[in-house]
Parts: structure tokens; sequence; C-alpha cells
């Protein structure tokens, strides 16, 4: 039965406790946000806490859930948030780890190393600036532009425009690559 229920009525049964609908809404889920947390973070280590703090988080977060948009634009929204929260710690952590010697040499070091290992695009991707980049990962996993307009709050044709933008300087950046 619960295999046939759209993902809207089982979010809204969750948010009245319902345990069973919970564990199917988060078993259809999972995948495609650990997806976009990977496109918003560009690190796997980071996608995945990303995704197990938001689903650790979620059972609290959807008793706010009233069904007014579609359960996966809400929950896209919700790892849009969690990625610029932690990129917001991550900054704040990085400015305070400033100075301090060899060991911050060697974390950076150590972190230059992993994202040198990352495939091409991902890299890229986190060279664009924030706006873009979130655009962009919400498009590359399929979500459309209207959608990705509600999740940003933004408008399609700002999501359009952005879409046009992350290509450009993507583009640019395999040009100059290749003429390096």
């Amino acid at each position: 039965m619960l295999m046939e229920t759209d993902d809207d009525t089982l979010a809204l049964a969750a948010a009245g406790g319902d345990a069973t609908a919970f564990a199917t809404l988060i078993e259809r889920q999972y995948d495609r946000l650990y997806r976009l947390c990977f496109r918003l973070t560009g690190s796997q280590a980071e996608a995945e806490d990303l995704t197990q703090d938001i689903c650790a988080a979620l059972p609290a977060k959807l008793r706010s859930y009233r069904g007014e948009a579609r359960f996966t634009t809400w929950a896209y929204r919700l790892c849009v948030n969690a990625a610029h929260d932690r990129r917001r710690r991550a900054a704040t952590h990085a400015r305070a780890a400033d100075g301090w010697g060899d060991w911050e040499q060697n974390r950076r070091a150590a972190n230059a190393e992993t994202d040198a290992a990352l495939d091409w695009l991902t890299q890229a991707m986190r060279a664009l600036p924030e706006p873009l980049r979130d655009t962009l990962a919400l498009v590359l996993d399929d979500v459309t532009h209207s959608d990705a307009a509600d999740i940003l709050g933004i408008s399609e044709g700002t999501v359009s425009w952005r879409i046009s933008e992350a290509k450009k300087h993507l583009a640019a950046l395999r040009q100059q690559e290749e003429t390096s």
C-alpha cells in the first residue's frame, strides 16, 4: 500500500508521526538527497555527512511540512539551506584556523590532494559563485527550472540566467586549462 502512495502524502503522514511512512519516504528519497548534497559540496564525505544530518533532522523538520509545495521541492530546499549553513561554518572555522602553522598547512595539503582526485565538473563547480553552483547542482539533478526557482526562492528566468552564466564560467575554465 505505501509503495503506491505518492511522496507528498507520505510526507504528510510522516509529519503526523507515521513511522512507516517516514521510513518509506527516506528509502525513496535518500539517494536523490545524497546526489544533491554531493553536487552542493563536491565531496563524498561531506555529502554523506550532510545527507545524514538532514535525515536525522527530518522528523522534526517534517512537523512544519504542510504540503504547500511538493515534498521533493521542500526537501531540496532543506539540502540547499543545510549546505549554506555548512559552508558558513567551514568559512568561520577556516578563518579561525589561519596561522596554526604546520598542522594547518598539512590539513590544507591533504584537502588539496582530495580535491585533485575529484572529477573535473565537480572541481569546476566549486569555483562557481554559490548562486550559480546551487542552481546548477539542482538542474543537474533533473530538477526543472520551475522547481529550482521554488527551491531557491527566485524566478524561473533567474534560474535560466544562472545556468547560462554557469555554462560560460565552465567554458572559460575549460578554455583556460586547455591553453595552459
